[in-house]
């Protein structure tokens, strides 16, 4: 009596197609079979993308930008000297 004979599972399955209908738990599990063909697909470009970024050469960037220039800045501010201090 602690299990269920295949009955009972029988009336259960026949209670669950009368509830929700065989269209829609069909489109359910169609649903559901294209959802883990995504996922192995996406899996597949990962391990791809992957494997192409070990074999790519290191190439410097394109292009070149500038630094600061030493010796120059943008606004030239008088420097307070050590021994001139204002009186308080």
């Amino acid at each position: 009596m602690g299990s269920f004979s295949i009955w009972h599972w029988l009336v259960v399955l026949l209670v669950i197609l009368l509830l929700f209908g065989g269209g829609k738990i069909s489109g359910l599990m169609g649903d559901l079979a294209k959802g883990i063909k995504s996922f192995k697909a996406n899996i597949k470009e990962d391990e791809n993308d992957a494997s192409m970024e070990a074999q790519a050469p290191a190439t410097p960037p394109a292009g070149n930008i500038p630094g600061p220039q030493q010796g120059t800045t943008a606004a030239a501010q008088p420097q307070p000297q050590p021994g001139n201090r204002p009186a308080a």
